[in-house]
């Protein structure tokens, strides 16, 4: 990965260094993955200036943001988007299909680059986005977003996301439970990847009524919803067409799929051809026998 350390890609500003690039919108474990590789990249940064080269993305990119300067006080993730925290506010970002950040020195210009953080220390980020699905904007201080106003707890928050939580949130709803765990307004960064991936480890069908799953196996799935996103993490995240961790490297958690893009083949657990169909406007997949 890039954080080999931040000192090192000071010494390659040479040579271009990719940060995150993927194709399909990532979930929580990916953009988790490239949160921890912008903040070991800009560990102590100060970003000089700020230089869109277009005036828009999806949304258009606020006049605002070219006057955003100061030291780099925190790279995090809150639900799917990346926040750079600065002295007169944050950075928000969001990749959508097909957004990288690289280390990009002079004379490494690409097509669809759109923008250009300049670093105090002459290091330049790059933000290239061919699909222009992505978002760029900027928080003043105080301010909120409109973006991250209504969002759930995080799941990997174990003092908000709790089994009492998820209990309340599925009494008496009729919808998919699978449906309600990929709800940002009940939890954040489930998306159907690892929603599939918990749902089966928890032994529960995804197509099930919220409001009838028992709450012993509620508890069982949140544990699981935290055991996977975790373990995807430590893993980049899943490789789905291009992604990309921090210093480039893949991804390797669909290697442990048990059951995404699994669909007619032997489950894990007990042998049985496993099945598919669309729940909650998605492709899934499920074990008819392990999952209840």
């Amino acid at each position: 990965m890039l954080g080999g350390d931040t000192q090192r890609g000071k010494a390659q500003a040479g040579r271009s260094t990719p940060i995150a690039s993927m194709s399909g919108m990532p979930e929580l474990p990916e953009v988790e993955t490239v949160a921890r590789g912008l903040a070991r990249l800009l560990e102590g940064a100060v970003v000089a200036r700020i230089e869109p080269l277009r005036a828009d993305l999806r949304q258009p990119i606020p006049a605002a943001l070219s006057t955003a300067t100061g030291a780099v006080r925190a790279v995090r993730r809150r639900a799917k988007y990346l926040l750079i925290e600065l002295p007169g506010g944050a950075i928000l970002c969001h990749l959508g299909m097909t957004g990288s950040w690289r280390l990009a020195p002079a004379g490494d210009e690409r097509g669809h680059d759109h923008c250009l953080v300049h670093l105090a220390d002459g290091r330049r980020l790059a933000y290239r986005d061919p699909r222009r699905f992505g978002l760029l904007d900027w928080i003043p201080a105080g301010a909120a977003h409109p973006a991250l106003a209504g969002l759930g707890p995080e799941p990997l928050d174990e003092a908000a996301f709790t089994p009492g939580y998820l209990a309340a949130a599925c009494r008496g709803r009729r919808s998919a439970i699978k449906a309600l765990i990929m709800d940002q307004a009940q939890v954040v960064g489930v998306g159907n990847i690892y929603a599939q991936e918990a749902l089966f480890r928890a032994g529960i069908r995804p197509g099930r009524a919220a409001g009838r799953v028992p709450r012993a196996r509620l508890e069982v799935l949140v544990a699981e919803i935290r055991a996977v996103l975790t373990a995807a993490i430590a893993a980049g995240g899943s490789t789905i067409s291009d992604f990309r961790q921090a210093g480039g490297e893949h991804g390797w958690f669909q290697q442990q799929h048990l059951v995404y893009g699994r669909g007619g083949q032997p489950c894990a657990g007990c042998g049985s051809r496993l099945a598919s169909g669309v729940i909650a406007g998605r492709g899934t997949t499920w074990c008819a026998r392990c999952q209840r």
